[in-house]
Order: C-alpha cells, then sequence, then structure tokens
C-alpha cells in the first residue's frame, strides 16, 4: 500500500488525543488550502522530515496523485506527468507513537518495508483503524531482518509488513472541506498507476505558519 504507484472529530479517546502544540503548516492546492497542525512532539522524526521537504520547496508542484473515496487521498511524490519526485532517505516508521489514522490525520505513506516511507504522505478521509500501529504484531523489525536475510538467499519471500502501521504525524484544523472536494474528483488510471485524479489536484505550496 501507498507505494509509488503508494471527520476530524472534537473528541478523541486518550490513546488517539493530540495535543496542543507543533507549528502548522498550509497545503495551498488548486481546489483551496488545508491547515496542518504537526505533532511535533508524539512524532518528531516524521514531522522534521516533512519539515525539511516544506523549507526545501520540494512539495511545491507535486499532485495528489491517490485518491480513493472513503478512504484517503496520497500525495507529495508525483507531478502532474506522473514523474516521481527526488526521495531522501528512508525514515523511522513511528506508528508505534499512539496516533490513531481517524478522519483528517496525515501520516507517513510507504512501502512494504517497515521502514521505508521518504516523501509521500496521505490524508485520512475515514476512521481507518487498520492502519494503525498492532501491538504484538507478528511482523517485526527484527523478524523483518531476517526474512530479508533469507529471501536474498534465495529461501523465501520477506512477509508483508503493512500490518506494523502507518505513523500519524498531524491533523487537519482547517480545510476538511477542501478534502472532501478532493476525495470526490474523478479518477481513473494512469501509465500503470490506479486511481489518479483525471484532473491534477496540484500541491501549489506548502507553507509553514509560524
Amino acid at each position: 500500500m501507498f507505494g509509488r504507484g503508494f471527520i476530524f472529530i472534537f473528541v478523541f479517546f486518550a490513546s488517539a488525543t493530540l495535543s496542543a502544540g507543533g507549528p502548522n503548516a498550509r497545503i495551498k492546492t488548486n481546489l483551496g488550502d488545508i491547515i496542518i497542525q504537526l505533532e511535533q512532539e508524539r512524532a518528531p522524526i516524521s514531522v522534521s522530515n516533512f519539515l525539511n521537504y516544506v523549507r526545501s520547496g520540494s512539495y511545491d508542484g507535486t499532485i495528489f496523485h491517490r485518491v480513493i473515496p472513503g478512504f484517503m487521498v496520497q500525495g507529495g511524490g508525483h507531478y502532474s506527468n506522473l514523474s516521481q519526485a527526488p526521495e531522501g532517505a528512508l525514515i523511522y516508521n513511528e506508528a508505534a507513537n499512539g496516533l490513531k489514522n481517524v478522519r483528517g490525520t496525515i501520516a507517513m505513506a510507504r512501502m512494504n518495508m517497515i521502514d521505508s516511507a521518504s516523501r509521500q504522505f496521505f490524508i485520512n478521509v475515514s476512521d481507518n483503524d487498520f492502519l494503525d500501529f498492532q501491538g504484538g504484531s507478528s511482523c517485526t523489525r527484527e523478524q523483518e531482518k531476517a526474512q530479508m536475510a533469507a529471501q536474498r538467499k534465495g529461501m523465501f519471500k520477506p512477509s508483508n509488513c503493512k500490518s506494523y502501521g502507518y505513523a500519524v504525524f498531524g491533523r487537519v484544523i482547517d480545510g476538511l472541506d477542501v478534502i472532501d472536494s478532493i476525495e470526490v474528483v474523478r479518477t481513473g488510471s494512469r501509465q500503470g498507476m490506479s486511481d489518479v485524479p483525471i484532473k491534477p489536484v496540484v500541491i501549489e505550496k506548502i507553507s509553514i505558519l509560524e
């Protein structure tokens, strides 16, 4: 999930509560602005990574390239022609930070490997608890390394580690109506990628709000 091709509610349960601190960011799109409150205290690696891309201007001109109604909208990794934006280093997966993939939260997209997120993110348009960290999961970093070592020896393929979870690092505090507009755009398949908006939803600029 969430590879290359990868309501807001006012009351959260204690385990899902997002703190009031942290910087905010504005995602300016051709359909309107989205304000994100970043959860720097509980997701420091993901937030720092996101802000590095923001400060470099690397997100500007990318698109929401994957839109699935009732699920999520994903962006930050491709341009309108679907060429891939330059990726930095892969980051540590902070899915075990206690933050939940509920409507209006923003999380790091990744491949099947636990620590495979780089620049792409997604915004949940529904409560997606199956994306949360699964405590006691059979898929751990240690097991994954062992499985990959075995694969290199031609023994078997590594297990799919989607169950480890996807790291939430903020939430939408303004602009959920824009997210709702993105969710219902017409989509199709292009260049081997599915769920791509027919008319590009462009991330014109992401800026930090001081």
